[in-house]
């Protein structure tokens, strides 16, 4: 679940092609969103997830275990499973037959205007630097952006991220912003899904006293994410390469001959 959360959290996107490398670091927590409201004397602690952007490659280490590359050249999409040292490939004509798949599901009913960004006329200084904070409603989860007008090389690096494309992120349908919808460089994002949005973790069977499986929070799920170093020195071409050593694992078919992504999991 938290795997799948951040994913779409954080933004899945296939790049077009960009002129100079950018690591961008940020620093992570998920937390059930009934926390907020209740006093804790101990945060959760928080772990790294890194976007590496070289030429039409962007790379996401979510955590150990996973890796995703996606190829804005050829439209694929390459999960490394570190664990099992496997390589799932998803194409670009598979990742459209979902897409239309899902415009199907929703074709009987209005489809609802993307939300706007809204400036709520705070300012708040987030690790230093002085930021406005924009709010985003979507159909299942609220939104709160800092975007910091100051951040040293914020317009070079914005503009980096805007070159970006969505046809990935269209597929997975979350209603989510991109980077191109920002007037200036969001260093923190938090995001509160409702429980209706969550999915359950696979119901195994559990032997007697052995507890349940996991459950959703009752109350929904907050993932806060910073920004904790932008790095813009050359990235090497084997950063967006398969290890030799990993071995191609062929997904079930479904959606009509289309397979769908795997959950990619930028957390750790």
């Amino acid at each position: 679940m938290k795997t799948t959360f951040c994913s779409l959290a954080l933004g899945i996107f296939l790049v077009l092609p960009v002129r100079a490398d950018l690591t961008i670091t940020y620093s992570t927590t998920v937390q059930p969103a009934s926390k907020l409201e209740e006093s804790q004397p101990d945060s959760p602690a928080a772990t790294n997830m890194t976007f590496k952007i070289k030429g039409d490659k962007m790379r996401i280490d979510a955590s150990p275990k996973m890796t995703t590359i996606f190829d804005g050249k050829t439209g694929e999409v390459i999960s490394l499973i570190h664990d099992q040292k496997t390589v799932v490939r998803i194409s670009p004509e598979r990742l459209k037959a979902v897409a239309d798949m899902l415009e199907k599901f929703k074709s009987q009913k209005a489809a609802p205007e993307k939300p706007a960004l809204k400036p709520t006329g705070k300012k708040e200084i987030v690790n230093g630097y002085e930021t406005e904070r924009y709010t985003y409603n979507g159909p299942s989860f609220e939104a709160t952006y800092w975007i910091a007008p100051s951040y040293p090389n914020g317009a070079a690096i914005l503009a980096q991220l805007q070159s970006v494309k969505s046809e990935f992120w269209d597929a997975a349908n979350t209603k989510m912003p991109d980077f191109r919808d920002f007037a200036g460089l969001p260093i923190r994002m938090r995001i509160v899904l409702s429980r209706e949005a969550q999915l359950p973790a696979p119901q195994a069977k559990s032997a007697p006293g052995k507890g349940r499986a996991a459950e959703p929070s009752a109350h929904g799920t907050e993932m806060t994410s910073t920004i904790t170093s932008v790095d813009q020195n050359p990235i090497s071409d084997s950063e967006f390469a398969v290890p030799g050593d990993y071995k191609e694992q062929k997904l079930p078919d479904v959606f009509g001959g289309a397979t769908a992504a795997p959950p990619v999991s930028p957390s750790p």
